[in-house]
């Protein structure tokens, strides 16, 4: 490698442009520099910051226009912190009961939770219409008595499920034991 190099540079002896540049070489190149900077526009500083604050005036005012208008309604957690305590007992009820209604489908079940699940389709359909309803008029307490009730009806309609699932296990059980 060593070899290499000694090599290059032997066949590029004399070829090295060693020389020093003119004298005052150094004052006309800061000179064609200056130069450049003084016939170089000005920008104007304020007016790009007063487009800045107008930009943000806009997008400010977009995001406003667009959360105003929005198809979303407000949710009952919105509302207080008692009400996000409320909502959150309600959720969670619901998934719980969802899912003991899950581990016990089969054929026997099977329609029976399909029906309860277009039930409870209905009753989100509804709770969507009143969330836009509360958005509309927070002041309004029959908005907010509905959005409970209808999460009371839909924690009933799963526990009534639940019910009626055990009565058909029971039921198959009677048969079989008298079948044996």
């Amino acid at each position: 490698m060593k070899d290499n190099l000694d090599n290059i540079f032997k066949n590029l002896e004399g070829k090295f442009d060693i020389e020093e540049p003119n004298i005052g070489h150094f004052n006309r190149f800061e000179a064609k520099l200056n130069q450049t900077k003084a016939t170089k526009p000005k920008v104007n500083f304020k007016f790009y910051s007063l487009i800045a604050v107008a930009a943000s005036v806009v997008l400010l005012f977009g995001v406003w226009l667009g959360a105003s208008f929005s198809n979303k309604g407000m949710e009952l957690a919105n509302v207080s912190t008692e009400m996000a305590e409320t909502q959150s007992y309600f959720v969670t009820t619901i998934k719980k009961e969802l899912s003991l209604i899950e581990n016990e489908r089969n054929s026997n079940t099977e329609q029976l939770i399909n029906d309860a699940l277009e039930q409870l389709k209905i009753l989100e359909n509804e709770y969507s219409l009143l969330t836009l309803e509360l958005k509309e008029s927070m002041e309004d307490k029959r908005i907010i008595y509905a959005m409970i009730s209808n999460f009371q009806q839909r924690i009933d309609i799963l526990q009534s499920v639940l019910i009626q699932i055990e009565e058909v296990k029971q039921l198959k059980t009677q048969e079989n034991e008298n079948y044996v």
